[in-house]
C-alpha cells in the first residue's frame, strides 16, 4: 500500500512524504519516504511492485506494530540485475565479506544526483548495480554502476 504520510500539523509538507506498506512471508513492515528517500535508477513504483527499502539500522524508531522506518535507498527488483548497498572497504570488499567488486572501465561511477564521480570508490558507502558474480564463497563481480552513497 502507498499512502500520504503526515510529519506534522501543517499543510507545507502535505503530499511530500509518503508511507510505503510491504508485506512478505516475514511479515508486515512500513517505510516512511521522504523527498531524500533514494530511488536506484530514479524508477517509479505502484502498489504491488516488488521492493527493497534500505535504512540506518543506529536511528532510533518508534515502538510500533508494523515497525516503521525513515527509508533511505529503495530498490525496485528487476530479474536482470542485483543490487548492494553496503560499505566497502579499501580493498573494495563489503562490510560482511559477501562480496568484492573489480570495476571495469565500463563501470559508471557516479553520485546519487548522476553526476561522475572522479575518486577512487574505496572506504565509501556504495549502492552497487551489477549482473552476474561468481559462485565462490567471496563473490566477485565487474558491476555495471556504482552509486557513491555521501
Amino acid at each position: 500500500m502507498i499512502s500520504d504520510f503526515m510529519i506534522g500539523p501543517s499543510e507545507e509538507g502535505q503530499g511530500c512524504y509518503k508511507l510505503f506498506t510491504l508485506e512478505n512471508h516475514s511479515g508486515t513492515v512500513n517505510f516512511v519516504v521522504s523527498p531524500t528517500t533514494y530511488f536506484v535508477d530514479h524508477v517509479r513504483v505502484a502498489v504491488g511492485d516488488r521492493i527493497t527499502g534500505y535504512y540506518d539500522g543506529n536511528v532510533p524508531v518508534p515502538l510500533i506494530y508494523p515497525p516503521q522506518y525513515r527509508a533511505l535507498i529503495i530498490v525496485k527488483d528487476d530479474p536482470n540485475q542485483n543490487v548492494k548497498v553496503d560499505f566497502f572497504n579499501d580493498h573494495l570488499l563489503s562490510s560482511d565479506g559477501q562480496l568484492i567488486l573489480t570495476p571495469a572501465p565500463f563501470t559508471q561511477i557516479l553520485l546519487t544526483n548522476g553526476q561522475y564521480f572522479s575518486h577512487n570508490p574505496a572506504n565509501r558507502n556504495l549502492i552497487v548495480i551489477y549482473g552476474p558474480s561468481t559462485k565462490s564463497i567471496l563473490a566477485q563481480t565487474t558491476p555495471y554502476k556504482i552509486i557513491i552513497w555521501c
